[in-house]
């Protein structure tokens, strides 16, 4: 099997407290290989001050239109906290696999990871529409 290149990825330090805090607390729950994908995805992120974000990065909140590379399709959502979720309004939480892959990651870069039944997934950050940072300057 090919080895797969992680892009680089940028965290605010905001974000990187908590989600830190929520990946630790679902490595021991129900959610063990998301939250250890995204604990694995905060050990290797830059960590800036959210004034420092680009616009053109994946944060919390950030409402972002992406393409599944496998099915072709291309999405627009908002990343969430957990409990925040809401597929009828278009809210996919950073505890779901393509929420792991999303967040960080900078318009035109790629995540690629293995889906629980061993198949391949890829996501490709197309736009972001909509950034906290950007707005108040902090992340919500």
């Amino acid at each position: 099997m090919k080895q797969v290149t992680l892009p680089p990825i940028t965290i605010s330090t905001i974000d990187y407290d908590r989600l830190s805090w929520i990946a630790t607390a679902g490595v021991n729950g129900q959610h063990y290989t998301v939250a250890e994908m995204l604990a694995d995805e905060l050990d290797r992120a830059m960590i800036a001050s959210p004034g420092a974000i680009r616009p053109d990065i994946v944060t919390m909140h950030s409402e972002v239109e992406y393409q599944d590379e496998i099915t072709g399709d291309v999405r627009r959502t908002t990343l969430v906290y957990p409990g925040e979720e809401d597929a009828d309004a278009g809210r996919i939480s950073v505890l779901t696999p393509i929420g792991a892959a999303l967040v960080g990651l900078s318009e035109g870069q790629s995540m690629e990871w293995l889906g629980p039944t061993g198949g391949r997934r890829k996501v490709t950050v197309q736009r972001v529409h909509f950034q906290p940072e950007r707005m108040a300057g902090i992340s919500v």
